[in-house]
Protein backbone atom coordinates (compact mmCIF):
# COMPACT_ATOMS: atom_id res chain seq x y z
CA UNK A 1 0.00 0.00 0.00
CA UNK A 2 1.58 3.58 -1.40
CA UNK A 3 2.32 6.37 1.44
CA UNK A 4 -0.80 8.11 -0.07
CA UNK A 5 -3.11 5.60 0.13
CA UNK A 6 -2.57 4.90 3.89
CA UNK A 7 -3.03 8.61 5.14
CA UNK A 8 -6.22 8.87 3.04
CA UNK A 9 -7.55 5.68 4.93
CA UNK A 10 -6.10 7.66 7.78
CA UNK A 11 -8.15 10.44 7.29
CA UNK A 12 -11.29 8.60 6.86
CA UNK A 13 -10.82 6.97 10.22
CA UNK A 14 -10.30 10.32 11.80
CA UNK A 15 -13.30 11.43 10.33
CA UNK A 16 -15.59 8.61 11.49
CA UNK A 17 -14.12 9.15 14.90
CA UNK A 18 -15.17 12.62 14.80
CA UNK A 19 -18.64 11.94 13.44
CA UNK A 20 -18.97 9.34 15.74
CA UNK A 21 -18.20 11.62 19.08
CA UNK A 22 -20.22 14.61 17.67
CA UNK A 23 -23.06 12.18 17.53
CA UNK A 24 -22.96 10.01 20.63
CA UNK A 25 -22.51 10.88 24.54
CA UNK A 26 -18.64 9.58 24.67
CA UNK A 27 -19.45 8.71 28.38
CA UNK A 28 -22.72 7.54 29.92
CA UNK A 29 -22.12 7.28 33.96
CA UNK A 30 -24.70 6.56 36.91
CA UNK A 31 -24.90 8.29 40.05
CA UNK A 32 -27.12 6.01 42.55
CA UNK A 33 -30.45 6.24 40.45
CA UNK A 34 -29.31 9.54 38.36
CA UNK A 35 -28.50 8.14 34.72
CA UNK A 36 -25.81 11.17 33.53
CA UNK A 37 -25.06 11.66 29.97
CA UNK A 38 -21.61 13.41 29.17
CA UNK A 39 -21.27 15.65 25.79
CA UNK A 40 -18.32 17.31 23.98
CA UNK A 41 -20.33 20.07 23.40
CA UNK A 42 -23.54 21.92 24.50
CA UNK A 43 -25.55 21.08 20.86
CA UNK A 44 -24.64 17.12 21.34
CA UNK A 45 -26.03 17.71 24.79
CA UNK A 46 -29.24 19.64 23.84
CA UNK A 47 -30.20 17.11 20.54
CA UNK A 48 -29.75 14.15 22.77
CA UNK A 49 -31.80 15.56 25.69
CA UNK A 50 -34.62 16.58 23.07
CA UNK A 51 -34.48 13.07 21.90
CA UNK A 52 -35.05 11.67 25.22
CA UNK A 53 -37.70 14.24 26.38
CA UNK A 54 -39.67 13.34 22.86
CA UNK A 55 -39.27 9.40 23.60
CA UNK A 56 -40.56 9.88 27.49
CA UNK A 57 -43.90 12.17 25.65
CA UNK A 58 -44.47 9.50 23.48
CA UNK A 59 -44.36 7.10 26.23
CA UNK A 60 -46.63 9.42 28.30
CA UNK A 61 -49.34 9.39 25.83
CA UNK A 62 -49.39 5.82 24.87
CA UNK A 63 -50.34 5.70 28.42
CA UNK A 64 -52.81 8.64 28.40
CA UNK A 65 -54.53 11.21 26.74
CA UNK A 66 -52.52 14.31 27.63
CA UNK A 67 -48.78 14.85 28.82
CA UNK A 68 -48.25 17.18 31.20
CA UNK A 69 -44.92 19.27 31.26
CA UNK A 70 -42.99 21.31 33.48
CA UNK A 71 -40.36 23.57 31.84
CA UNK A 72 -37.24 25.61 33.06
CA UNK A 73 -36.64 28.86 31.46
CA UNK A 74 -33.00 29.88 31.79
CA UNK A 75 -30.54 30.07 28.81
CA UNK A 76 -29.07 26.46 30.27
CA UNK A 77 -32.01 25.17 28.05
CA UNK A 78 -31.72 26.72 24.72
CA UNK A 79 -30.17 23.79 22.87
CA UNK A 80 -32.19 21.60 24.23
CA UNK A 81 -35.53 23.68 23.41
CA UNK A 82 -34.15 24.51 20.14
CA UNK A 83 -33.50 20.74 19.17
CA UNK A 84 -37.22 19.91 21.01
CA UNK A 85 -39.28 22.43 18.86
CA UNK A 86 -37.83 20.81 16.16
CA UNK A 87 -39.34 17.35 16.73
CA UNK A 88 -41.72 15.83 13.98
CA UNK A 89 -42.36 13.14 16.57
CA UNK A 90 -44.54 14.79 19.08
CA UNK A 91 -48.25 14.89 19.01
CA UNK A 92 -47.92 18.88 20.71
CA UNK A 93 -51.74 19.17 21.17
CA UNK A 94 -52.14 16.36 23.51
CA UNK A 95 -49.39 18.00 25.79
CA UNK A 96 -50.12 20.97 28.34
CA UNK A 97 -47.13 23.37 29.76
CA UNK A 98 -46.25 24.58 32.86
CA UNK A 99 -43.64 26.84 33.96
CA UNK A 100 -41.09 26.41 36.75
CA UNK A 101 -40.64 30.06 38.14
CA UNK A 102 -41.30 33.73 37.86
CA UNK A 103 -39.41 36.45 39.42
CA UNK A 104 -42.11 39.12 41.67
CA UNK A 105 -41.59 42.49 41.04
CA UNK A 106 -40.21 43.31 37.29
CA UNK A 107 -42.44 45.77 35.45
CA UNK A 108 -44.91 44.28 32.84
CA UNK A 109 -42.95 45.24 30.21
CA UNK A 110 -39.59 43.74 31.39
CA UNK A 111 -37.82 41.84 28.75
CA UNK A 112 -36.46 39.06 31.84
CA UNK A 113 -39.86 36.95 32.59
CA UNK A 114 -39.25 33.67 32.41
CA UNK A 115 -42.86 33.19 30.78
CA UNK A 116 -41.80 36.14 27.88
CA UNK A 117 -38.38 33.36 27.48
CA UNK A 118 -40.53 30.18 27.26
CA UNK A 119 -42.99 31.88 25.07
CA UNK A 120 -39.77 32.83 22.77
CA UNK A 121 -38.24 29.45 22.54
CA UNK A 122 -41.12 27.16 22.98
CA UNK A 123 -44.82 28.28 23.16
CA UNK A 124 -44.67 29.93 20.31
CA UNK A 125 -43.22 27.18 18.03
CA UNK A 126 -45.14 24.72 18.68
CA UNK A 127 -49.31 24.27 19.43
CA UNK A 128 -49.72 22.61 22.57
CA UNK A 129 -53.41 21.81 24.16
CA UNK A 130 -52.69 24.36 27.38
CA UNK A 131 -50.18 26.48 28.54
CA UNK A 132 -50.55 27.25 32.17
CA UNK A 133 -48.14 30.76 33.14
CA UNK A 134 -47.46 32.00 36.72
CA UNK A 135 -48.88 35.53 36.77
CA UNK A 136 -46.03 37.07 38.87
CA UNK A 137 -48.32 40.52 37.78
CA UNK A 138 -51.17 39.16 40.22
CA UNK A 139 -52.57 41.51 43.01
CA UNK A 140 -52.03 38.56 45.69
CA UNK A 141 -48.69 36.29 44.81
CA UNK A 142 -50.05 34.28 47.89
CA UNK A 143 -53.43 33.86 45.91
CA UNK A 144 -51.38 33.09 43.24
CA UNK A 145 -49.50 30.28 44.50
CA UNK A 146 -52.62 28.77 45.36
CA UNK A 147 -54.36 28.59 42.11
CA UNK A 148 -50.98 27.32 40.20
CA UNK A 149 -51.07 24.62 43.02
CA UNK A 150 -54.50 23.88 42.15
CA UNK A 151 -54.21 23.73 38.43
CA UNK A 152 -50.88 21.50 39.55
CA UNK A 153 -53.18 19.29 41.16
CA UNK A 154 -55.79 18.84 38.54
CA UNK A 155 -53.04 17.82 36.24
CA UNK A 156 -50.52 15.74 37.57
CA UNK A 157 -46.51 16.01 36.20
CA UNK A 158 -45.90 13.68 33.76
CA UNK A 159 -42.18 14.96 33.10
CA UNK A 160 -39.86 17.81 34.12
CA UNK A 161 -37.46 19.60 31.93
CA UNK A 162 -35.48 21.39 34.35
CA UNK A 163 -31.48 22.59 35.01
CA UNK A 164 -29.23 22.98 37.94
CA UNK A 165 -28.42 26.23 39.56
CA UNK A 166 -24.40 27.21 40.44
CA UNK A 167 -25.42 27.15 44.06
CA UNK A 168 -27.22 23.68 43.05
CA UNK A 169 -30.65 24.89 43.12
CA UNK A 170 -33.96 23.61 41.19
CA UNK A 171 -36.31 25.86 40.30
CA UNK A 172 -36.34 28.61 42.79
CA UNK A 173 -35.31 26.21 45.49
CA UNK A 174 -32.08 28.06 46.94
CA UNK A 175 -30.02 26.34 50.18
CA UNK A 176 -31.66 28.98 52.13
CA UNK A 177 -35.18 28.16 51.54
CA UNK A 178 -35.24 24.86 49.89
CA UNK A 179 -37.37 22.23 51.77
CA UNK A 180 -37.43 18.52 50.82
CA UNK A 181 -40.63 18.16 53.00
CA UNK A 182 -42.45 21.21 52.06
CA UNK A 183 -46.25 21.23 52.60
CA UNK A 184 -46.75 23.83 49.65
CA UNK A 185 -46.23 22.76 45.72
CA UNK A 186 -45.91 26.85 44.65
CA UNK A 187 -44.26 29.09 47.14
CA UNK A 188 -42.66 32.73 47.40
CA UNK A 189 -39.19 32.27 47.87
CA UNK A 190 -36.58 34.74 48.62
CA UNK A 191 -33.54 34.58 46.27
CA UNK A 192 -30.15 34.83 47.75
CA UNK A 193 -27.24 36.52 46.73
CA UNK A 194 -25.49 32.98 44.63
CA UNK A 195 -29.13 32.78 42.48
CA UNK A 196 -29.24 36.25 42.20
CA UNK A 197 -25.52 36.29 40.70
CA UNK A 198 -26.28 33.48 38.77
CA UNK A 199 -29.07 35.77 36.54
CA UNK A 200 -26.42 38.29 35.71
CA UNK A 201 -23.64 35.55 34.95
CA UNK A 202 -25.94 34.09 32.27
CA UNK A 203 -26.71 37.63 31.33
CA UNK A 204 -30.17 37.98 32.07
CA UNK A 205 -29.44 41.77 33.99
CA UNK A 206 -26.83 43.94 34.12
CA UNK A 207 -25.97 43.77 37.80
CA UNK A 208 -27.40 41.78 41.25
CA UNK A 209 -29.23 44.67 42.19
CA UNK A 210 -31.44 44.56 38.93
CA UNK A 211 -32.35 41.04 40.37
CA UNK A 212 -35.63 40.64 42.06
CA UNK A 213 -35.02 39.13 45.49
CA UNK A 214 -38.52 37.04 45.11
CA UNK A 215 -40.00 34.91 42.98
CA UNK A 216 -42.79 32.33 42.49
CA UNK A 217 -41.29 28.87 42.12
CA UNK A 218 -42.85 25.11 42.44
CA UNK A 219 -40.77 23.51 45.53
CA UNK A 220 -38.89 20.87 45.86
CA UNK A 221 -42.50 18.15 46.33
CA UNK A 222 -43.64 19.83 43.38
CA UNK A 223 -40.72 18.76 40.90
CA UNK A 224 -40.65 15.24 42.69
CA UNK A 225 -43.65 14.43 42.13
CA UNK A 226 -43.07 13.89 38.28
CA UNK A 227 -42.99 10.77 36.72
CA UNK A 228 -39.65 11.49 35.16
CA UNK A 229 -37.09 14.22 35.23
CA UNK A 230 -34.53 15.22 32.64
CA UNK A 231 -32.01 17.44 33.90
CA UNK A 232 -29.94 19.80 31.60
CA UNK A 233 -26.85 21.42 32.96
CA UNK A 234 -23.90 22.69 30.84
CA UNK A 235 -21.31 24.78 31.59
CA UNK A 236 -18.01 24.93 33.70
CA UNK A 237 -20.10 27.57 35.89
CA UNK A 238 -22.53 24.09 36.85
CA UNK A 239 -19.66 22.22 37.55
CA UNK A 240 -18.99 22.17 40.80
CA UNK A 241 -23.35 21.95 41.75
CA UNK A 242 -23.34 18.99 38.96
CA UNK A 243 -20.48 16.97 41.48
CA UNK A 244 -22.05 17.96 44.55
CA UNK A 245 -25.51 17.00 43.52
CA UNK A 246 -23.93 13.66 42.35
CA UNK A 247 -21.28 12.98 44.72
CA UNK A 248 -22.26 15.04 47.93
CA UNK A 249 -24.44 14.11 50.51
CA UNK A 250 -28.31 14.76 49.79
CA UNK A 251 -29.23 17.84 51.26
CA UNK A 252 -30.98 21.23 51.45
CA UNK A 253 -27.11 22.86 51.54
CA UNK A 254 -27.40 21.62 47.45
CA UNK A 255 -30.86 21.62 46.82
CA UNK A 256 -30.66 19.30 43.54
CA UNK A 257 -28.89 16.48 45.34
CA UNK A 258 -32.70 15.86 46.06
CA UNK A 259 -32.58 14.37 42.33
CA UNK A 260 -31.02 11.12 43.82
CA UNK A 261 -34.15 9.88 45.48
CA UNK A 262 -36.43 9.80 42.20
CA UNK A 263 -36.41 6.55 40.85
CA UNK A 264 -36.22 7.74 37.02
CA UNK A 265 -33.99 10.94 36.19
CA UNK A 266 -31.60 11.33 33.55
CA UNK A 267 -28.74 14.38 33.28
CA UNK A 268 -27.11 16.05 30.41
CA UNK A 269 -23.91 17.94 30.46
CA UNK A 270 -20.82 18.87 28.59
CA UNK A 271 -17.61 17.66 29.03
CA UNK A 272 -17.22 21.25 31.12
CA UNK A 273 -20.18 20.80 33.75
CA UNK A 274 -18.73 17.45 34.18
CA UNK A 275 -14.80 18.31 34.76
CA UNK A 276 -15.33 18.06 38.57
CA UNK A 277 -16.71 14.53 38.76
Amino acid sequence: MTYRARKTIARKFQHQQRKHRTTMAYLEKSFESVKVHIYDGRDEMGKAAAGHVVGLIRQVLEEKQTANIVFAAAPSQNEFLASLTKSSDVDWSRVVGFHMDEYIGLPATSDQFFSLYLQNHLFSKVRMKHVHILDSQAVDPEQECERYAALLRENPTDIVCMGIGENGHIAFNDPPVADFDDKYLVKIAELDDPCRQQQVNDGCFPSIQDVPPRALTLTVPALMSAKYLSVVAPSDRKAKAVRESLLGPVTTKVPASVLRRHARVTMFIDENAASLL
